[in-house]
């Protein structure tokens, strides 16, 4: 199987930072893209940023310049600095991988179990 374990969430103030990490374990063959989605209350999940193997990355329009995605493939760790955070940004954030196994020629999708990040005003 495999597993995704976040850590770094918690409560900061309005324009203070903080740095997710996830750590990718099992028997992980490969990975592909790594990303970070939030959900907010009575909100739908959305995507925050994604980076693929060869380090291509994305952001969500709510989150660019302020947020900066990276990886360590030797560590199949993602991790997401959170700078100029507003309460806007208050969420479960969970990790998400593409992952092939050893012994299956097909990638599929792995979640972490969340870790909670709240900004107070």
């Amino acid at each position: 199987q495999v597993q995704l374990v976040e850590s770094g969430g918690g409560l900061v103030q309005a324009g203070g930072s903080l740095r997710l990490s996830c750590a990718a374990s099992g028997t992980i063959f490969s990975i592909n893209s790594m990303g970070w989605y939030r959900q907010a209350p009575g909100k739908q999940r959305e995507l925050v940023a994604q980076i693929t193997s060869g380090s291509g990355t994305n952001y969500a329009d709510s989150v660019k310049g302020r947020f900066t995605i990276s990886r360590d493939n030797a560590k199949n760790t993602v991790y997401l600095q959170m700078n100029s955070l507003k309460p806007e940004d208050t969420a479960v954030y969970y990790c998400n991988a593409a992952a092939q196994r050893y012994g299956y020629s097909s990638f599929s999708n792995y979640w972490g179990q969340g870790t909670q990040v709240t900004v107070s005003s």
